[in-house]
């Protein structure tokens, strides 16, 4: 199974069940060399929350592809409003889906979701993480979140193969939240996400590296470029 990250916290997930794309901002993204145009075969395409940094291209790849967005209930009913095929969950849920499971957990954050014609925000229901087990892995999706203790919980129960998680600071978790959001975890391989791609968010990701080697030796750090891949 390969994991490719295609910037910011966008994250292609590929094996033999199946193909997945988590939180697809594509369009308008400086950070990121893939376009909407190279995804022609999906699975199914999650989306964590409604900023548009994180909805971003979802909808036109559900119609592309006819693969549904997985949500909360809010957010899928807007997506499937605007002509996209949903599947609509809520935190704490799950379903077995062809290429595996997955299950919503919370996330600390906002869900917002930018009114096209301009005017107010649309409320897009709570922002989630995703916790996926595919081809016998459990993968953890953390959204866009501030650290919370029952991220202990989330480790206990599920072993995780993946974290990804974010260390930008100012809107998620910054490099010290995101270490002690990996001790509880206690995933093999932590992935950083949701920094550098603006200058608010800008992160040394060789402080986070250090301190997660010194802190939670158990998990190792793979910072992936935009483009790279991580085979699991």
């Amino acid at each position: 199974m390969q994991i490719y990250f295609h910037g910011h916290s966008c994250f292609e997930i590929v094996g033999n069940a199946g193909r997945i794309l988590i939180d697809p901002f594509l369009t308008g993204n400086p950070s990121t060399t893939a376009k909407p145009e190279d995804f022609t075969e999906l699975d199914a395409i999650l989306v964590s929350h409604g900023h548009g940094d994180h909805l971003g291209d979802a909808i036109q790849l559900s119609m592309q592809t006819g693969a549904p967005i997985i949500a909360v209930f809010e957010l899928a009913l807007y997506c499937q409003s605007q002509g996209a095929k949903t599947h609509a969950m809520h935190l704490g849920g799950k379903h077995l889906f062809p290429f595996g499971w997955i299950k919503l957990t919370q996330a600390l954050h906002g869900s917002g979701i930018e009114d096209p014609e301009g005017g107010n925000m649309i409320y897009g229901g709570p922002p989630c993480g995703f916790l996926i087990q595919i081809e016998e892995k459990w993968l953890y999706h953390a959204g866009d979140t501030g650290l919370f203790g029952d991220m202990e919980l989330i480790g206990r129960r599920h072993p995780l193969a993946v974290a990804m998680l974010p260390i930008g600071d100012n809107f998620v978790m910054g490099v010290e939240e995101a270490v002690h959001a990996s001790q509880l975890l206690r995933p093999k391989v932590v992935i950083p996400m949701h920094y550098n791609t603006f200058p608010l968010i800008v992160q040394d990701v060789g402080e986070f590296e250090h301190l997660l080697q010194r802190r939670a030796p158990e998990s190792q750090v793979n910072a992936l470029k935009p483009g790279e891949m991580f085979e699991v």
